[in-house]
């Protein structure tokens, strides 16, 4: 479990190919300051484990699966990626509840300045929208950030100049892909909810959550 408070940017040392996954050599510092073989770290967002470590430089496996739901399968030899450690019992809680496990990616569609902020407006599916609600969580590669608006086909969020100097969102540009995590809850109350009315509902049709319903699962 993850908070979505960006530890350090890494480097890709090394990507090795295989038929259908990846292993990844990354370069990092803080992240590998208590690391062991088998620890989960984030990277851009994705939940890795690690597989081998050394003092300056860590691997990881990326299966099939992982390669298609994310970005990661666009990394090549200097590419920077957000790297986070697992939540510690005792740390503090800065973010949201990030789970390392990416719903799918979205595409930069648009960047603006707005004073000291910069919106970045991304592009995706119905099927990730559909969690996004105005003044909500949204993880981008990893990212803990607030929802500012949202739209049938895409969402913003507005960033401060401290996420961007310590993240690679400020080297996103237009067109670039960025991994997506909704919020756990919403998917949460769904499933919830199919199973009190019966198979899913069409993704277009009406949500049937009642406040009845709410009250009856403690929300």
């Amino acid at each position: 479990m993850f908070t979505g408070i960006i530890e350090e940017i890494g480097i890709i040392q090394a990507v090795q190919h295989g038929p259908a996954s990846s292993l990844l050599t990354i370069q990092a510092s803080k992240v590998l300051d208590d690391v062991k073989d088998g620890d989960s770290i984030a990277v851009s967002g994705v939940c890795l484990t690690v597989t081998s470590h050394g003092s300056r430089c860590f691997t990881a496996d990326v299966m099939h699966e992982t390669l298609n739901r994310s970005s990661l399968g666009n990394l090549r030899q200097g590419s920077p990626v957000n790297l986070e450690r697992a939540m510690a019992a005792g740390g503090r809680f800065g973010g949201h509840i990030v789970s390392g496990h990416i719903d799918g990616t979205g595409t930069v569609s648009a960047i603006r300045r707005d004073d000291i902020a910069v919106w970045y407006t991304i592009h995706t599916s119905p099927s990730i929208l559909r969690y996004i609600i105005e003044k909500g969580s949204i993880a981008i590669d990893g990212i803990s950030l607030t929802v500012a608006a949202v739209t049938d086909r895409d969402f913003s969020v507005s960033i401060i100049p401290h996420t961007a100097a310590c993240t690679t969102l400020s080297l996103r540009k237009v067109g670039d892909i960025v991994n997506l995590e909704n919020d756990l809850i919403g998917k949460y109350v769904e499933k919830l909810m199919q199973h009190e009315s019966g198979p899913p509902a069409s993704h277009t049709a009406e949500s049937s959550i009642t406040m009845e319903f709410i009250e009856k699962y403690g929300f």
